[in-house]
């Protein structure tokens, strides 16, 4: 049967270059980066260049990148590792703002500093999903340490102007960190240009390997190392380095191109379009046009389910998803479609289609083809439909 993978903000295909540079690490380069022979200079070397790369991607510093095993553990480093260096530093600070539409481990970081007496604040969006600057500036108080918020929204795609928030919090004296596991590579980010002092980075979302991510800590910010060990990664992030995914993660960022994102947008649009058109009753769910990701799609079925969408689409070859990859087994509607106004019912009747530089034309009309004769199937038997809609 033939397949076609649609769930690409969930994960996406290692690049061949990719796995090429992993396969040496693993099997010629495997020294341990903190020894001192040439083998492990050799690892360093791979290791060095690596951050040398995402660095540069960013416009930060070298050592302003820390590698971590994951974005979640990034994203928590961030968070809890400055409540506890203000906990530490007995500054009196203990409030974060943060927004509704945050991805879930930043959202349970944040309700586990609640347990140990922090103060969160949780920011409503508009129905499109952005977050009003002048809403973050009257959040803030004298005790706010972070705001941290979503680059590129992983189910609706929405991309928040940082910059201006960013401005508002440094106007402020209130740091700012933002999740761009989704937007990096697909979006430009500047830390100086973007008022950015901590940002969260992975590579299995831009064809690196899984089990990697990064974090970027403006230099001069002091935080509080959730693992203790040897002192890797700058005395902040203790443990031997995962070279392999690293230098896996390096050349994903360096063979990432402008060229596959415009592709990708015009195929995001082709999808959307075609859709809307030809399917009654579907509604997009999130921004559009340049203020959206290039691959996110993120539509609302109404009167059926989107579980059974998928379910159906699988059947056929075409994997998709209904929310985030996290939270996927959960029958709780989608928080980030509850916040951008979606009812219950329309939450759970949405689908998310995310694309990728392998993705092709041929795929895409196969997979609109079979989602037109689903939702045709699905609203018939449907006790929803029967009344007209909701």
């Amino acid at each position: 049967m033939k397949t076609i993978y649609l769930d690409n903000a969930a994960t996406t295909r290692v690049d061949d270059k990719v796995a090429d540079i992993m396969k040496e690490y693993m099997l010629e380069r495997y020294g341990n980066a903190s020894s001192i022979h040439f083998k492990g200079q050799e690892a360093k070397r791979g290791l060095d260049e690596a951050r040398e790369i995402i660095a540069s991607a960013i416009g930060a510093r070298f050592k302003e990148i820390i590698f971590t095993g994951s974005g979640t553990e990034a994203n928590n480093l961030a968070i809890k590792g400055l409540f506890w260096q203000n906990q530490k530093d007995k500054t009196g600070k203990n409030h974060i703002i943060t927004t509704k539409i945050e991805h879930d481990c930043v959202l349970n970081a944040c309700k586990w500093i609640e347990t140990q007496g922090g103060k969160v604040t949780y920011l409503n969006v508009d129905k499109e999903g952005f977050v009003n600057a002048k809403d973050v500036e009257k959040a803030i108080t004298d005790k706010t340490i972070l705001v941290s918020v979503i680059h590129g929204n992983n189910e609706i795609g929405t991309i928040q102007n940082l910059r201006e928030i960013g401005e508002v919090c440094h106007k402020k004296g209130v740091l700012l960190h933002t999740d761009a596991c989704q937007s990096f590579t697909k979006v430009d980010l500047n830390v100086k240009k973007d008022n950015l002092d901590l940002v969260t980075l992975n590579a299995h979302k831009i064809h690196g390997p899984k089990g990697v991510g990064a974090l970027y800590i403006r230099e001069g910010i002091n935080i509080t190392p959730l693992l203790h060990g040897g002192g890797q990664e700058f005395k902040i992030r203790s443990s031997t380095e995962n070279i392999l995914g690293i230098v896996g993660f390096g050349k994903a960022v360096r063979v990432a191109s402008s060229g596959d994102v415009k592709q990708m947008k015009k195929f995001r649009d082709y999808f959307i379009e075609r859709v809307l058109k030809e399917i009654p009753n579907v509604s997009l769910n999130g921004a559009s046009g340049e203020k959206r990701l290039c691959n996110n799609i993120n539509l609302c079925f109404h009167n059926i389910e989107g579980e059974a969408i998928g379910g159906f689409l699988d059947a056929a070859g075409i994997s998709t998803s209904t929310g985030s990859a996290c939270s996927s087994k959960s029958l709780d509607p989608s928080h980030v479609l509850l916040a951008i106004g979606r009812t219950p019912l329309e939450a759970n009747s949405s689908v998310r289609i995310s694309i990728s530089k392998y993705t092709t034309k041929e795929e895409l009309d196969y997979a609109i083809e079979q989602l037109k004769k689903t939702v045709e199937k699905l609203r018939k038997m449907s006790p929803l439909s029967l009344g007209g809609g909701w």
